[in-house]
């Protein structure tokens, strides 16, 4: 089993170790209850990234110019999730060209 302390570890560690958790799931040569145990530690892991993700675009700050100072003017950069209404409409086709 895979022993990980998510206390301190940094957005390209909890990568790192989710790399590792897929090659080793990938690679087959564990069992049912270890395979188990790697997914639920990488779902964990998988949060924590998209998690620390969220956080650094929060961070992310929109440059709108200079003031009379020669000094940069910033606005919090604003995101939304995207919904489905947000999304452009695929035209469909019926020839079978583009499955994907």
């Amino acid at each position: 089993m895979i022993e990980i302390s998510l206390d301190n570890l940094t957005f390209e560690s909890a990568l790192a170790e989710l790399e590792k958790i897929v090659r080793e799931l990938e690679d087959g040569q564990v069992g049912l209850e270890e395979s188990l145990a790697h997914y639920e530690k990488g779902v964990t892991l998988l949060r924590r990234c998209y998690s620390q993700l969220q956080k650094a675009e929060q961070r992310i700050m929109l440059l709108k110019g200079l003031d009379g100072d020669n000094q940069p003017v910033t606005e919090p950069f604003e995101t939304k999730p995207e919904t489905v209404e947000d999304k452009p409409a695929r035209k469909k086709t019926n020839n079978g060209d583009h499955l994907f």
